[in-house]
């Protein structure tokens, strides 16, 4: 299923979850500007990952925030949040205010072009608020994201556009996986923010 001109706030999933793709909420305008600061402040790292009990780095770079420096772990990588900067918390209370949600965290990627991207997965990580909504906000080039079901195989497509809001809660990590995949047909970065709550 091809969601690729969704445009409204309504549920994309068929079952099992609520993912509800917000459209634009930034303008163009304001998009250059955090984009251009995202890029010049937070602190980006290849990120790590054991796999068959090695330690690997990827290719894209990922940042991880809050409001407290508490630690977080995927992949059985260890990280402590760096404190939430001035516009990580304006960008904090645009999507709270959208989605009508609260945060205390956000783990940040940069892909550099359409060569990265994620796998298959899906965040249930045990410190994260069970069932709690995951809000993410995305700025640069427009890539596609698809979901599948864990059981049912189903696949849903969409586009998030530079600026867009994606928020995905309820049953949607129990029952979905997410991904970005990788495209030859895109060259220029993607920084994607998502907002999270760690249960403290």
């Amino acid at each position: 299923m091809d969601l690729f001109e969704q445009n409204s706030i309504s549920n994309i999933l068929p079952f099992d979850g609520v993912t509800n793709y917000h459209g634009i909420v930034i303008d163009a305008k304001q998009c250059d500007f955090y984009y251009q600061r995202l890029i010049d402040t937070i602190e980006f790292k290849n990120d790590e990952a054991i796999i068959f009990g090695k330690k690997i780095l990827t290719k894209r770079k990922v940042a991880w925030y809050g409001a407290a420096e508490f630690a977080y772990t995927y992949s059985k990588i260890t990280k402590t949040a760096i404190i939430f900067t001035k516009e990580l918390l304006a960008l904090k209370a645009i999507v709270e205010k959208e989605s009508g949600e609260t945060y205390n965290s956000c783990l940040l990627n940069l892909y550099h072009s359409g060569a990265e991207g994620m796998g298959y997965h899906s965040d249930g990580e045990k410190m994260l608020k069970k069932n709690g909504a995951i809000a993410s906000l995305s700025f640069g080039v427009a890539r596609k994201f698809s979901f599948k079901h864990k059981e049912s195989k189903q696949r849903i497509d969409l586009v998030l556009e530079n600026g867009s809001l994606l928020v995905m809660k309820e049953g949607t990590q129990t029952n979905w996986v997410h991904r970005l995949p990788p495209t030859t047909k895109v060259s220029t970065p993607r920084i994607n923010l998502t907002f999270r709550t760690v249960e403290l």
